[in-house]
């Protein structure tokens, strides 16, 4: 579900210092399925006064929907969505609005993830367990027209290329039952997992082997050896 934030109740913006050339509040969207880390999220920017909260979504069509009538300073973009991945709508965000501003804000520690943003046109990636302020600090940099990484997503994209493909035991038992035909509700049965939780699986294995789709992803997986 999406929906407005009213413009009449906003703080009176405190400036930062480090940022004076930036003018405040900095309007921005937040594209999250998660209500708790959305609500955070909320009570972060709105305590700032620096910023204001334009419009929620929940999916990719709902991000899409709200850009038709927003255009925010800032984009805050999640990689795992109900609907599409994050890497994959962010290109589609900036083919369809070349001059927005995206910044992941993602749970996804892996140097594979950050490229693919920075790829399709992100401004940043900054990990969901950074501090308030370096989260405030992305947006604001990003908002400056900057790059910006949080200091753990900058080391991760250090790390050497023969780091870069790292597969989660879970992941590598969930790729094997797809390649031997079982469907997400059974491979669900074999791990005891969701089906849900499969289906995490599979799309972030579809991301990390840069695959268009199941049948593409085993056969990569083989080529690499995976298999």
């Amino acid at each position: 579900m999406n929906y407005l934030r009213s413009m009449e109740k906003v703080p009176k913006p405190q400036l930062n210092s480090k940022h004076k050339g930036i003018k405040y509040p900095i309007s921005l969207i937040i594209v999250e399925d998660h209500p708790v880390v959305v609500e955070g999220l909320q009570i972060m920017f709105n305590s700032s006064g620096n910023y204001i909260v334009e419009g929620i979504a929940g999916t990719g069509k709902e991000c899409l929907l709200l850009l038709e009538y927003l255009s925010p300073d800032v984009l805050l973009l999640d990689i795992n969505l109900p609907d599409i991945s994050g890497i994959d709508l962010c290109k589609i965000i900036i083919d369809k609005h070349p001059s927005q501003k995206v910044l992941a804000l993602t749970t996804y520690a892996e140097r594979v993830f950050i490229q693919q943003m920075l790829d399709n046109g992100a401004y940043g990636y900054v990990l969901k367990n950074s501090s308030s302020d370096e989260i405030m600090e992305g947006v604001n940099e990003v908002h400056s027209g900057k790059k910006y990484l949080s200091t753990e997503a900058e080391n991760l994209l250090k790390k050497i290329e023969e780091n870069e493909l790292m597969i989660t035991r879970r992941e590598s038992s969930v790729l094997k039952l797809l390649a031997e035909g079982y469907t997400n509700l059974e491979i669900a049965e074999k791990l005891f997992i969701s089906p849900l939780t499969v289906d995490s699986h599979r799309k972030n294995l579809i991301i990390k082997l840069q695959a268009r789709n199941t049948a593409s992803l085993i056969k990569i997986a083989y080529n690499k050896g995976l298999l």
